[in-house]
């Protein structure tokens, strides 16, 4: 392995130095972190965005797909998302008594998602997952959860990862996993904990729910009806999912009616707000259950969520991102079949990730890194998950997918020489969930 020279970006690096002694881990959101990415060849630091792309602090400029981890929706600096906030900005950002935008958005909220009744507000999207379980606690008097993918910092789901310090252990307890596609796995669940499962909260990992022969529902269509038929709450986490797999999120594309969901990223393209939607007897819990922040309501974050969900009304924004989506899922995964590379996309056109068959754990992370690097060093930044915006357009498509096969062909390459790791011109990315020596 040789090692990547860091003066390609030197005002990244010299940040970098700056925030690494006052920040703890140097940075505020761990799958940003520089560890996420092929150290030497990716900048640390991005400073503008236009549409599907952005400019690091050095002045480099990229296509960009990670697109803040799913919350630009509609693309970075969208003119009627910014004309709103402008607006809202001059006339206040937050009040002493409530503001007329609470209740615009959450009219728009009941109006495009089928199991909305009622509606709260948070900031991120742990703020509404951890909300969701604890009006589910209260709704049932019990206090176990049974769970399927990530949901989080918060401490109710944080004790399950790798981690988990500095979290009370016995929450632990109370936990209970179940797998995606696998019904069993959950009526396992209820079988070993009889009448004590609050909650049953869940996402869509972007593979489609399994349809059951006998039945002919699918996975998600299953868990509602076991929750129910044993008393427990159905939460869909729809953080991910909602806005972006259908206008009125996974749960309208898949036609299940959960009891409550939780809503965020895409929802104000980019600006802080989440939410907890849900059938009324559920969300009436929110009289009694604690859930008050001062920034929950602040107008910022509303207007934004009012500009981005009237563009969805307005506009193709679902249809464009899933063709979009799928022209650049076909063009890499052609070229993977006629370079017999082993890498392709998988998942949704609109929440992509990768599916590497290369051998062990460690071969699989050093294609990884090489598709990173080759990538990133022709003007395209991929990271974990793959998101389409409204933003992205033919040009762009058509831009990344050569410079894929371009890298596909380093890849190729790589693995035939015997030594792939060679190759790599800087430090391998970690895994955000390694366990605490």
């Amino acid at each position: 392995m040789t090692t990547g020279n860091d003066s390609a970006f030197p005002i990244s690096d010299e940040l970098w130095q700056r925030g690494r002694a006052l920040i703890p881990t140097g940075t505020q959101t761990l799958s940003k972190a520089p560890n996420q990415f092929v150290g030497g060849v990716t900048p640390k630091y991005l400073k503008r965005g236009e549409g599907s792309h952005v400019w690091d602090v050095d002045g480099n400029e990229y296509i960009d797909y990670p697109m803040a981890l799913g919350p630009i929706l509609l693309g970075y600096n969208y003119p009627p998302v910014i004309e709103a906030v402008t607006k809202q900005i001059k006339e206040g950002t937050t009040f002493t008594l409530m503001h007329p935008l609470e209740v615009e958005v959450a009219e728009l909220m009941r109006e495009l998602v089928p199991s909305c009744d009622m509606v709260r507000f948070g900031k991120n999207g742990a703020d509404a997952t951890s909300a969701a379980v604890r009006a589910a606690r209260a709704y049932t008097g019990r206090e176990n959860v049974a769970y399927c993918g990530y949901h989080g910092c918060q401490d109710w789901y944080a004790v399950v990862t790798p981690r988990n310090i500095g979290i009370p252990k016995y929450l632990a307890s109370l936990m209970h996993a179940f797998e995606y596609n696998k019904i069993e796995s959950l009526e396992k669940v209820f079988v070993e904990n009889p009448g004590k499962i609050a909650a049953v909260i869940m996402e869509v990992p972007g593979i489609e729910p399994a349809i059951n022969p006998e039945t002919g529902m699918n996975f998600l269509q299953e868990v509602a009806e076991l929750a129910s038929k044993n008393g427990a709450v159905f939460i869909l986490d729809e953080i991910v999912t909602g806005f972006r797999f259908s206008i009125g999120g996974a749960q309208q594309k898949y036609d299940v009616m959960p009891d409550l969901s939780c809503f965020g990223k895409g929802m104000a393209n980019g600006f802080p707000i989440s939410a907890v939607v849900g059938k009324k007897e559920f969300m009436k819990e929110f009289d009694e259950v604690f859930f008050s922040m001062t920034y929950s309501g602040d107008t910022i974050g509303l207007s934004a969520a009012k500009a981005t969900l009237t563009e969805l009304i307005e506009k193709p924004v679902i249809d464009y991102i899933w063709k979009t989506g799928a022209r650049l899922h076909a063009g890499v995964n052609k070229l993977a079949e006629e370079l017999e590379v082993p890498f392709r996309f998988g998942g949704q056109p609109v929440r992509g990730h990768y599916v590497i068959e290369a051998g062990d754990e460690d071969q699989v992370l050093t294609v990884k890194s090489l598709f990173l690097q080759e990538t990133v060093k022709r003007g395209i930044l991929f990271g974990g998950p793959v998101f389409i915006s409204y933003s992205h357009s033919e040009g762009d498509i058509d831009k990344t997918i050569n410079v894929v096969g371009e890298a596909f062909k380093v890849i190729k390459k790589a693995l035939a020489s015997g030594d792939p790791d060679a190759f790599i011109e800087g430090e391998k990315p970690s895994v955000v969930f390694r366990q605490r020596k």
